[in-house]
Formats: C-alpha cells, sequence, structure tokens
C-alpha cells in the first residue's frame, strides 16, 4: 500500500479544503494519505513516504507563501528528487502564473510532477473532482 503525504499552507481555507480533498481520493484509490501543515514537515520525513502532494497558494505577486511554506519547500525539494509529486493551491486574481513557474522549478530540480491542481478561491465541483484525481494518480 502506498503511502501519500500530503503538505500544505493555507491563509484562507481553500488551500486547506484542496488538501482534504487530494488526500480522499489517494485513500479512495488505497493508500493511506497524511495531511500535513508545513509546518510540521521537513526532509527527515521523505523517507516516511512513497508520494507527495504539496499543495500553497498563490500570494503576493504570483509567488509561493514565503514565511512558511517556501522556506519548508527549499528544504525539502532536493530530496524529493525522483519522487512522484503533484502540486496543488488556489488563487484569488491573476491566471495561476505561480503555479506554472512551481511546475518549472520542480521539473528543472527533477521531480517527476504527476500534476498540478488549481481553484479559483474555495474548490469548486470540477476543481473538487481534479484534487480527488490527483490524489489517486499518488496512490
Amino acid at each position: 500500500m502506498s503511502k501519500v503525504a500530503v503538505v500544505f499552507w493555507s491563509g484562507t481555507g481553500n488551500t486547506e479544503a484542496m488538501a482534504d480533498l487530494v488526500a480522499q481520493g489517494a485513500r479512495a484509490a488505497g493508500a493511506t494519505a497524511d495531511i500535513i501543515q508545513c509546518g510540521d514537515f521537513s526532509a527527515d520525513r521523505i523517507a516516511d513516504y512513497d508520494a507527495f502532494a504539496f499543495g500553497c497558494p498563490a500570494m503576493g505577486d504570483e509567488e509561493l507563501e514565503d514565511g512558511e511554506f517556501l522556506p519548508m519547500y527549499d528544504e525539502v525539494e532536493p530530496a524529493l528528487s525522483g519522487q512522484k509529486v503533484a502540486l496543488f493551491g488556489s488563487y484569488d486574481w491573476n491566471d495561476g502564473e505561480w503555479m506554472e513557474l512551481w511546475e518549472q522549478r520542480a521539473e528543472e530540480a527533477g521531480l517527476n510532477v504527476v500534476d498540478s491542481v488549481i481553484a479559483k478561491d474555495y474548490p469548486d465541483d470540477d476543481a473538487a473532482t481534479d484534487c480527488m484525481r490527483l490524489g489517486a494518480q499518488l496512490a
């Protein structure tokens, strides 16, 4: 059985709702899934999991949250080379460019990015379905 870490930061609850849906999708596909706030995750936990979903909303000028999420991600990214990874997050303005930049960064670091999901604000029915599918892809 695959074990999935769903690691996220959420300011308004939108990305947290997405994390819950990703975990539900992984569990429905037969995996175990732990939902972990980014402040509780570090590189020493990577060996405990088979796949990873990282969630962060767009902040500022289309960038990752830099107070908690980015420092954690900067630490773990080098240890994720070759690992199965999914990315997700919500946004409220612009068009989701932060996710394109994040995907590019992850692929350049050697991560196996299986897919990503973005949601405008709180995940609607389509985004919820996409989050569940994302979790299943990691299972």
